[in-house]
């Protein structure tokens, strides 16, 4: 059973602390208070917290200093520093500590609330990962737009029964995923559901795999054969790499106008009753124009195509996918392994996976084989991934000057997401590279300092 989401302050301002903590608690949320350094320490052994705001200065210690001893007890919690002190130094203790982030202490506890609330969400995402069953839909699983999109366009088809799709995506993002949980919705449960690798069709077996043959129909047919249409019955036909099916275009237009087939050899039309699903990771319509592929097929396939977006443009779906392919290793590895602590996440956050849900499920599958214990850490991840997602420093060829005692961290900060905007040409992605931190941070805080990116920019040349 998944422990509630629940949130500990840690501040020795008493007026303050009850303010945090009846907001918090209007958004129901629970939410205990702690006064000092002691108190806290205690409440972290005997309650399990989704959130710790812990202040800087509190009577009896450094705030900072214990952050190590609360993340030991909660190894799960968000640890978000709350300060009124904006120095740099103190906010970069608090991370190398172990903090996840830092909020400045305004009037307004409108940061704070906003910052609890994105951090519940985020826990939501992962007991969704850990108690999901639904295997055939694991590379759909996500609460980003674009897969919102994706499966509400997959629920609208599903009632078109005999309708072609076409499904389109770099590879890996889960177009066989998108196909298999399509024909669970509009199929009869026991309709099989047949892969044809059009890259992998032999040239001059092509037409008798997809349609079968009839016993004499060419040498060495010595008996009849049912292709893959004819097995699919009432079921489902996925046409996999379809950019690449350069023999039988004509024929399979033809299937498809007509919703009937023959066999090699035969002249007796057998009904089409399955559906027809195409996926490719190449643009058709450049296929078109370079002769390679033809017009009318393509329109035909294109009734109705939905494009999967890269796992790069789906934010916190990240992490849910991250979880539930760690509870699924975890059980089928028999290695029991503890939620993904905030520095893991990070960094698989900031990683852009040019292999997409395929990639980032070996990750994970490889990291509960390397962990000895359950809790899964940064050296369990690949080289690559610690490489391109960990957060690191400014280039050195970037100056950022500082004017002690007038700048505030926050002018700091706004001053360095801006640079890093005009030097990315306004490209998000680039500026969190710059920055060394993930697209999704970037914009919270963009959105933090009110601004939006323009399009149309080329990146900034290093001078």
């Amino acid at each position: 059973m998944s422990q509630p989401f629940r949130a500990l302050v840690v501040d020795d301002e008493d007026l303050y602390a009850q303010a945090i903590g009846r907001e918090i608690g209007r958004q129901g949320i629970p939410c205990d208070l702690a006064y000092n350094c002691r108190e806290a320490l205690r409440m972290v052994e005997n309650q399990h917290y989704g959130v710790i705001l812990l202040d800087h200065r509190l009577p009896d210690d450094d705030g900072i200093r214990i952050i190590p001893q609360l993340l030991t007890h909660q190894p799960d919690a968000a640890l978000v520093m709350m300060t009124a002190y904006q120095t740099i130094p103190n906010a970069v203790r608090a991370i190398r500590q172990g903090a996840e982030d830092y909020i400045v202490k305004e009037a307004s506890l409108a940061p704070i609330l906003e910052r609890v609330l994105e951090l519940r969400q985020r826990a939501q995402l992962r007991q969704a990962a850990q108690s999901t069953g639904d295997v055939k839909c694991q590379g759909l699983l996500g609460r980003s737009s674009a897969m919102r999109l994706v499966v509400d366009q997959l629920s609208k088809i599903a009632a078109a029964r005999d309708t072609t799709l076409l499904l389109t995506g770099e590879t890996g993002v889960g177009k066989e995923v998108a196909c298999r949980y399509l024909h669970s919705l509009s199929r009869p449960a026991d309709s099989p559901l047949v892969v044809v690798d059009c890259l992998a069709l032999p040239e001059n077996l092509a037409e008798s795999l997809l349609f079968g043959h009839e016993r004499g129909a060419f040498t060495g047919a010595q008996e009849s054969h049912t292709g893959a249409f004819e097995e699919a019955r009432d079921g489902t036909v996925f046409l996999d790499e379809i950019g690449d099916m350069e023999l039988g275009q004509g024929k399979l237009l033809r299937v498809l106008e007509n919703r009937s087939f023959r066999r090699l050899g035969s002249s007796r039309e057998i009904p089409l009753k399955a559906r027809v699903v195409a996926a490719t990771n190449q643009d058709l319509s450049a296929l078109v124009q370079a002769g390679r592929f033809r017009h009318d097929l393509y329109q035909r396939l294109a009734v109705f195509p939905i494009h999967i977006p890269p796992l790069r443009e789906r934010g916190d779906d990240i992490l849910l996918l991250a979880e539930h392919f760690r509870v699924l290793y975890s059980e089928r590895l028999g290695k029991p392994t503890e939620p993904l602590a905030t520095e893991v996440s990070q960094v698989l956050l900031g990683y852009a996976y040019p292999g997409n849900v395929r990639e980032l499920k070996n990750i994970i599958e490889r990291a509960v084989i390397l962990a000895e214990s359950p809790r899964i850490e940064l050296r369990h991840l690949p080289q690559r991934v610690l490489a391109l997602g960990r957060k690191g420093p400014l280039p050195p060829a970037w100056p950022l000057e500082v004017v002690p005692g007038v700048d505030s961290l926050v002018d700091v900060e706004e001053r360095m997401i801006r640079q890093a905007m005009n030097r990315a040409g306004n490209v998000r992605t680039e500026a969190a590279k710059l920055l060394g931190i993930s697209r999704y941070q970037l914009l919270r805080r963009m959105q933090k300092f009110g601004m939006q990116a323009e399009s149309g920019k080329s990146p900034a040349k290093n001078p």
